[in-house]
């Protein structure tokens, strides 16, 4: 046998094995990096979106008050906590003590239910149902609940789910606004770190253009998204106020903060239009043409979110929507705008990526026919 050859064999597997071996135990690092920060993973991913899209109000109070970085970014993370926080506690409190003064009633067998009006048999699709039950609620609810039991469970677990699963996403909104505070007080150094991350991933051409194009479709996108909030709690408004819903103001602001929360405002709709039901000043044909359009005005966000949030980009509508469908299937509310925030950018990038490499191969093909 050659010992050159040997030589040569025995110092490749030795390489083989140690390269094998760093990649193992780089792969295990990673692996164990990305089981320790996934539980993080959503709100950080609030965070950041929260942070890009905040940022030039951040740049526009600096500019205005010539305040110290941290300060302007505390600022502006106590005040959305105060914008989400203060309205949610209100509701929490309030609904927390009907349902005990609620409970307690029936617990002492005070609590009554009101025959209902002949009119309510007069509803559209449910109204004879509707006063079939309600007529046996009101002259015996024990009874009633005991029948209704397995309906009312079902109901009952349904709602805590979603009511958890409403606090646990105001939580988390609050959590992140926190964060976005952080993230902006340091925007210039943390800034400087993701480009040179760009830079270090690509090159020095191509890194700083793909940071600034991934932070201006992060920010557009988020951007458009407060601001269909804040037109569909407007409609909403605007049709409770003609329709003589009482609270009008009140649920509206609701409606914005559920808005920018990603909550459904539908669930304000139905509330308005029990309200509405509830009412005695108004006839059964304006009771059910506002209740329509209370629906309709609380579903502004769905039609006008594949529309706007791919304005202005460079990226088609298709994209934009599997984004928030795909999101919505995946994450829930959060993956939604997640889902559609990060499919656009990485769309933008990806293209801007094949146009730079197209756009240096049309030059090198065209600098040999020119020297020819």
């Amino acid at each position: 046998m050659n010992p050159a050859n040997d030589n040569l064999t025995r110092a490749l597997s030795d390489a083989f094995s140690a390269s094998l071996i760093r990649f193992a135990l780089i792969a295990f690092v990673a692996f164990v990096c990305a089981w320790a920060f996934f539980p993080f993973l959503p709100i950080m991913l609030w965070s950041l979106v929260l942070a890009v899209a905040l940022y030039p109000v951040h740049q526009f109070l600096e500019r205005k008050f010539r305040w110290p970085s941290g300060r302007i970014a505390t600022l502006i993370a106590l005040a959305g906590i105060a914008l989400i926080g203060v309205p949610t506690a209100i509701i929490g409190y309030s609904f927390a003590t009907n349902v005990l003064g609620t409970y307690e009633a029936y617990e002492a067998g005070k609590l009554l239910v009101p025959e209902p009006s002949a009119e309510v048999a007069d509803w559209p699709i449910i109204g004879a149902d509707l006063y079939d039950d309600w007529s046996a609620a009101a002259a015996d609810l024990p009874a009633f609940l005991e029948t209704r039991q397995p309906e009312l469970k079902s109901l009952a677990t349904r709602f805590i789910d979603t009511a958890s699963g409403a606090a646990g996403s105001v939580f988390l909104l609050i959590g992140a606004l926190i964060i976005a505070g952080i993230m902006l007080a340091w925007a210039g150094p943390g800034g400087q770190s993701v480009r040179r991350i760009f830079t270090r991933v690509s090159d020095s051409k191509r890194g700083p253009e793909l940071h600034d194009l991934a932070t201006k479709t992060i920010r557009q996108v988020a951007v458009g998204i407060i601001g269909i909030a804040f037109v569909t709690a407007m409609a909403l408004g605007a049709v409770m106020t003609l329709g003589g819903v009482p609270a009008a103001a009140l649920l509206t602001v609701v409606a914005l903060v559920l808005a920018i929360m990603q909550v459904p405002v539908t669930l304000v709709a139905l509330l308005a239009a029990a309200l509405l039901w509830t009412g005695d000043d108004t006839s059964a044909l304006h009771n059910t043409i506002f209740t329509v359009l209370l629906i309709a005005a609380s579903l502004t966000d769905n039609i006008l979110k594949p529309l706007v949030l791919g304005r202005g980009l460079d990226v088609p509508m298709p994209v934009v929507l599997m984004g928030a469908l795909g999101g919505m299937m995946s994450g829930g509310i959060l993956g939604m705008f997640i889902g559609a925030t990060f499919l656009a950018a990485g769309y933008q990038v990806f293209m801007r990526w094949v146009e730079i490499d197209n756009e240096e191969a049309d030059t090198e093909a065209v600098t040999p026919t020119q020297s020819n």
